[in-house]
């Protein structure tokens, strides 16, 4: 029962987070679910993008309500190729450790939230 009222707390807040601020998959859950759920990090990192596909839906039908908030040829563009890039990188992911990976993620978090502070 703890994991699941867990889990249900994860999603919340990355729902939350996602539809504030564009993120919520990897920011939240990805630690979330290792550190709080006890589950690897490649299982972490798969289970995330599949809960995007659901959160993604939700606040792209709501944001869709107001004319001009979603800019669909940047979706076309960049989704296509955001397609692409994570069919090969979901292979590399299963090819590495879970170590490797949660160095990579702290390090992409650490770079990405210095340069948002410096720069924001």
């Amino acid at each position: 029962m703890k994991f699941i009222v867990s889990a249900i707390l994860i999603g919340l807040l990355a729902g939350l987070l996602g539809a504030l601020c564009g993120v919520g998959g990897g920011l939240v859950m990805v630690p979330a679910f290792v550190l709080a759920l006890g589950i690897e990090h490649k299982q972490a990192v798969a289970t995330s993008m599949a809960v995007i596909i659901v959160t993604a839906i939700a606040a792209t039908a709501n944001n869709s309500r107001v004319a001009g908030l979603i800019d669909w040829k940047i979706v076309l563009a960049v989704g296509l190729a955001s397609a692409v890039a994570a069919w090969f990188g979901s292979d590399l992911m299963r090819s590495l450790s879970n170590h490797t990976l949660t160095r990579i993620f702290g390090c992409v978090l650490v770079i990405f939230g210095v340069r948002m502070l410096w720069k924001g």
